[in-house]
């Protein structure tokens, strides 16, 4: 969980930073792959469910 939320921060700086800095439109595209990356990767571990992960008692 922490790996998501550390991309979905990547991704706002970049954004940020590419919406605010002329000419640098490009950090802005990078951000939203990286948002749309990390959309995914999510989607996927909640698709798996819990599967293998098992609470040792």
């Amino acid at each position: 969980m922490s790996l998501f939320l550390f991309l979905i921060l990547v991704a706002v700086v970049l954004g940020i930073i590419g919406f605010a800095v002329h000419g640098l439109f490009y950090l802005l595209v990078i951000g939203a792959v990286v948002l749309l990356a990390d959309l995914v990767y999510i989607a996927v571990r909640f698709r798996r469910g819990g599967k293998g992960r098992r609470i040792a008692r």
